[in-house]
Order: C-alpha cells, then structure tokens, then sequence
C-alpha cells in the first residue's frame, strides 16, 4: 500500500510540474495584452504569421504599431513610433511576464528600448 501512495504521490508531483512549466511555456509567449513604458495599453495577437502589436488605449488607441514574427521567445520585425509615424527594426524578447522591445536604425546602431509588463 505504502508503494502504491509513493508511486500515485509521485506521478501527482510530476502531472504538476508539467503542467507549471507549460504555465512558464505560455507566459512566455508574445500574444496578450501588454502596459507599455509609457502606461499605454497594447494587445499582441496573431495576424496570418505573424504577431501585430496594437495600441488599445491612449491617444493613439486602435493603431498598430509593430508586426514581429519570431518563437516563443525571440521575436524580430518592425516597430512603429505612434508619435511620428517613423518606422524602426523590431526586436522583443519575452521573459515571463515581461516583454523588452526596442527599434533600431543604421543597422542596429541606434535603438531605443522600452519594457512592458503583461497585464
């Protein structure tokens, strides 16, 4: 008996961590709704193969402002900057619930960063 409660305890703990490190798999996904630097609101979301990155609250609520392909965690592409419609090279990373964002021009030799928090 005492086996039998070892091995059900033991396929217990590991059903659990598969399921916390699928949790750790999907949070570290681009997709959701993200708090910019500047406390606006952006929702990434699937478009064909990519991710799109739209504005949902703000001044500029309901531009998008970037487009990123990439895997769970690296994401490369194109970023826009609302407040003069000036386009950069993307690139994100996904850490947890963080998302760091930065564009750059001159082939990456100038770039600005930014992090967001998943909401």
């Amino acid at each position: 008996m005492k086996s039998f409660v070892k091995a059900v305890s033991g396929a217990a703990l590991a059903t659990g961590l598969i399921a916390a490190m699928s949790a750790t798999a999907m949070a570290a996904d681009i997709e959701g709704n993200w708090r910019t630097q500047s406390g606006e609101k952006a929702k990434i979301a699937k478009c064909g193969g990519s991710y799109c990155v739209t504005l949902t609250s703000g001044e500029y609520s309901g531009k998008r402002i970037g487009k990123m392909s990439g895997t769970s965690v690296n994401y490369k592409g194109s970023i826009t900057d609302p407040t003069n419609n000036k386009t950069y090279n993307g690139k994100a990373k996904v850490n947890g619930n963080s998302l760091s964002m930065s564009g750059c021009v001159l082939g990456g030799l100038i770039c600005r960063s930014q992090k967001w928090t998943r909401l």
